[in-house]
């Protein structure tokens, strides 16, 4: 019953939770009769443990010994034919050669990553260790932005009554978007916008994007995405109308590919339809380390802020672009949530990497506090007030002595 198109959101897990209850209502109440699931988990809050909980017995049947760790997970619900059998000598070793020996199941484990594997093959969903995932939606502001301006300042929380229920939230277990708990001060213009851009490189690679604007030490994201026709006309146009559509200051693109051939290729397009300036960024750090070292404390201390609609359009929009079983792994907001320090636990990065090369070149401004500027123009305005009322006098405004 669990699939990977089913389970993506919060909201359908839910639904599917409450959907195989009517097996229950249906079923002939014969002491033969039995419901069984026969499946693997796609999740970290996989149905498969509920069922658990609903008085259903469970067995595993792994592709591998498990470890000592994985053993107390599993309890007395191991197959017996792989628990009696179990010695410290097999941890690791295929339980069954002739489907999946060791060589497959490397190569398995390197295209699903630690955690898919895991799941798939070891059908292991224990999430003891939260800390490993340290970016979490529910620090996210969420609010339906203005592609012109912005609150002065934003202040987070995260009370029941501020959730979004109406977003897909493809976070873990308990994680949600928020809005914020109050805006203060007036509207005002963003101080700049930029655009990232990380080529496709190999393989199933996207090229990704990420437009974001800044104000009072916060980064707003207005709009974020990926391409899977790497370098075609098609790609190189609607970046240059997504550009052109937020009145973007400067477009980084990330070098690492090609040399600059991206750039080369994308001036063309700015030139005919949206002059631009460009910025070439080398990122020369493992690049899991290096998002989690840009965006871990920005997203901690609730300093980007997304609009509504991206959220939304990265959910529906990768699902239209990718077939359900793989659609998730694409998306910008499942990469923040399965993150992982010091693993490349992702199989599909490109989105957050293109998030972390714009948040990392705001850094620079951040130690502006959005307290302060806050603070900076309402004594702005009410100079601008004074000298209205007193007018000017003298240059070195004696007025203020006063």
């Amino acid at each position: 019953v669990e699939t990977s198109g089913d389970t993506q959101t919060q909201f359908k897990r839910d639904k599917l939770s409450e959907s195989i209850k009517e097996f229950e209502a249906i079923i002939k109440p014969k002491e033969d009769s039995r419901i069984v699931f026969l499946g693997t988990p796609q999740v970290e809050q996989s149905i498969y443990n509920k069922l658990q909980e609903r008085g259903y017995k469970i067995r595993y049947w792994t592709a591998r010994y498990p470890s000592e760790k994985q053993l107390k997970s599993y309890g007395s619900n191991l197959a017996p034919v792989i628990a009696n059998t179990w010695e410290h000598e097999l941890v690791g070793k295929a339980t069954d050669p002739q489907r999946f020996d060791e060589k497959d199941l490397l190569e398995r484990e390197a295209s699903y990553g630690r955690i898919g594997f895991n799941m798939q093959f070891q059908l292991d969903t224990t999430l003891s260790d939260l800390d490993r995932y340290p970016l979490k939606l529910k620090d996210l502001v969420v609010l339906n932005l203005n592609p012109t301006n912005a609150p002065e300042k934003v202040v987070w929380a995260s009370s029941p009554e501020l959730q979004w229920n109406d977003l897909p939230n493809v976070g873990l277990q308990g994680d949600a978007y928020f809005r914020p708990m109050q805006t203060q001060g007036d509207w005002i213009d963003y101080t700049g916008c930029v655009m990232s851009i990380d080529p496709s490189g190999k393989g199933k690679d996207e090229t990704s994007y990420c437009v974001t604007k800044f104000l009072n030490g916060n980064i707003f994201i207005l709009d974020a995405g990926g391409f899977s026709a790497g370098y075609t006309e098609h790609v190189l146009s609607k970046l240059t109308q997504i550009a052109k559509k937020n009145k973007v200051n400067k477009i980084l693109i990330e070098e690492n590919f090609g040399q600059g051939m991206f750039e080369a290729l994308l001036q063309p397009y700015l030139k005919k339809e949206y002059k631009c300036t460009t910025e070439l960024v080398r990122q020369t750090t493992n690049k899991h380390r290096r998002i989690l070292d840009t965006l871990e404390p920005l997203i901690s201390q609730h300093r980007i802020i997304v609009d509504a609609n991206v959220i939304k359009n990265d959910y529906e929009g990768t699902n239209e672009l990718y077939p359900p079983e793989q659609a998730l792994k694409y998306q910008l907001f499942y990469q923040i949530s399965r993150l992982q320090k010091g693993a490349n636990t992702l199989a599909q990065d490109d989105r957050i990497d293109a998030m972390q090369i714009a948040c990392q070149y705001w850094q620079k401004q951040l130690a502006k506090d959005q307290d302060q500027a806050y603070r900076d123009r309402k004594d702005d305005m009410l100079n601008a007030e004074l000298e209205k009322y007193y007018g000017t006098g003298n240059n070195d405004n004696s007025w203020i002595k006063l």
